[in-house]
């Protein structure tokens, strides 16, 4: 099943439900999207908010992924707020819902990340990875390569800091 993208939806109050229990799914299967599992909804919804009001209010603008009427994947285009940086941003909190991995719609929601970082006059998407997962790998399969590190910039637990992977996909055609 291929998915159905919505840029800019409504944020009822029922979506911004829906992608916090994304946002905690995701979070407790693993996934580094700004948390280390456990967390419950509670814990989601105090990052969740300001970051719903980057979106309603601007300049940022979520996508949405659904498989039939099911959300199951999400990210955030965050504008860098700084005018030397407006002709690229930040992809954050990309997340595709656990139960549905390995159906192609990580590929999917990239690619259409691509396809709308450049109509909305983007040269180029930077995202940033937490080591030790082995999402770098999957981001230069999609062409994104490593522009730098931090060393230990994550703390996910005591005695277990992370480097900050940062990657960096060229928008601009080849010539």
């Amino acid at each position: 099943m291929s998915l159905r993208f919505v840029l800019d939806p409504e944020l009822t109050p029922d979506l911004r439900e829906r992608v916090v229990a994304l946002w905690v799914d995701v979070t407790n299967a693993g996934g580094a999207v700004g948390f280390v599992a456990p967390v419950s909804t509670d814990d989601v919804r105090r990052l969740a908010d300001p970051t719903f009001a980057g979106v309603t209010d601007g300049p940022d603008r979520l996508l949405l992924g659904y498989a039939g009427d099911r959300l199951v994947a999400a990210l955030i285009f965050c504008d860098n707020r700084f005018d030397l940086k407006a002709h690229w941003c930040v992809l954050k909190r990309v997340m595709i819902h656990p139960e549905t991995q390995g159906h192609g719609y990580g590929l999917a929601l990239m690619r259409e990340a691509e396809h709308l970082g450049r109509a909305l006059g983007h040269r180029a998407l930077h995202v940033t990875v937490r080591d030790g997962l082995g999402l770098d790998g999957f981001y230069r399969r999609l062409g994104y390569r490593e522009v730098g590190r931090l060393p230990g910039a994550l703390r996910v637990a005591p005695g277990d800091d992370r480097d900050e992977i940062l990657m960096w996909r060229d928008l601009t055609p080849a010539n």
